[in-house]
């Protein structure tokens, strides 16, 4: 059977969107593999799949938000990921972030506060064979304790306060990474290092996250 024939533009847009991380500073190539590998468009709604690849964030269901690609790609460069770890997400969202980690890490548990955008990930994940990725519909703040410990923990919403929650799930020499800060206000990822005399943080960029609730959402 003939192979399909090349689309040029996507193939275009597709090398741009590699090109941007490269010049903005990823050079994980773990990493970079790992964003070209899985495909944008399919996490984002359709009426904006002709911006899938464009460095900025989208909305999506709920009032939510897929991170611009940059952030991801440097979230996830910062947790060092190695092919044993076992990873936390707080907040699923459209599931591209899990997909990238999953990429990456052993196991990824992603926990979102909407059933509505947790069910539609599940649904992604599974069909792209991202077998990796549980996605559980929970309380972020809470994290998944019966799963505990990870590796290395991600929130992708921006917390006022370091969650204890989380930091008593993350294992010894594991890494967090965060954006911290009040929800009107200036926030900054931040890089926790867990060891066995205590925590280490690194403030990193500035950036805008919606914020990182308590709860789980009304039926959404």
């Amino acid at each position: 059977m003939p192979e399909p024939p090349i689309d040029d533009d996507e193939s275009v847009e597709r090398m741009g969107f590699l090109l941007t991380l490269r010049r903005r500073g990823i050079s994980d190539q773990a990493v970079l593999r790992a964003m070209d590998e899985v495909p944008r468009e399919r996490f984002v709604d359709g009426d904006f799949s002709d911006m899938a690849y464009a460095d900025r964030a989208l909305p999506i269901a709920c009032g939510q938000t897929i991170s611009q690609p940059y952030v991801v790609a440097y979230m996830t460069e910062r947790l060092a990921l190695r092919p044993h770890h076992r990873v936390l997400e707080v907040g699923t969202g459209s599931g591209y972030q899990a997909a990238v980690l999953s990429r990456l890490a052993r196991e990824v548990v992603s926990v979102e506060r909407y059933r509505t955008l947790a069910e539609q990930a599940r649904e992604r994940l599974q069909a792209l064979g991202y077998n990796n990725v549980e996605v559980v519909v929970g309380d972020g703040l809470a994290g998944v304790p019966a799963r505990a410990p990870y590796d290395r923990i991600i929130v992708t919403a921006a917390a006022e306060q370091v969650p204890a929650a989380l930091l008593d799930q993350l294992a010894d020499n594991g890494v967090m990474v965060l954006p911290l800060g009040p929800h009107n206000g200036a926030q900054h990822i931040i890089k926790l290092t867990k060891s066995s005399t205590g925590v280490t943080r690194e403030n990193l960029i500035g950036v805008r996250f919606v914020p990182l609730l308590p709860g789980q959402a009304q039926e959404l």
